[in-house]
């Protein structure tokens, strides 16, 4: 999975399964923002919609957890 930590400048840094990766901003759909899921295939990255989608909402639920919990 290649997930969009962050952007610096004119590059993005992106935490793939092998690790930190930093690469150009160019090289990433211009709709690509942070926390996006990343597909990479034939030299493209495209956003994969449905599983960003999925992780934004497991972090939700995750962080109202964590609220709920500390409000009891």
């Amino acid at each position: 999975m290649i997930i969009i930590e962050r952007f610096e400048g004119c590059m993005a840094v992106l935490e793939t399964d092998e690790g930190r990766k930093e690469l150009d901003r160019a090289c990433l759909p211009e709709e690509a923002r942070e926390g996006d899921v990343l597909c990479y295939s034939d030299g493209v990255f495209t956003v994969d919609c449905e599983a960003t989608d999925a992780r934004r909402a497991e972090i939700r639920g995750k962080l109202g957890r964590l609220i709920r919990r500390r409000n009891d």
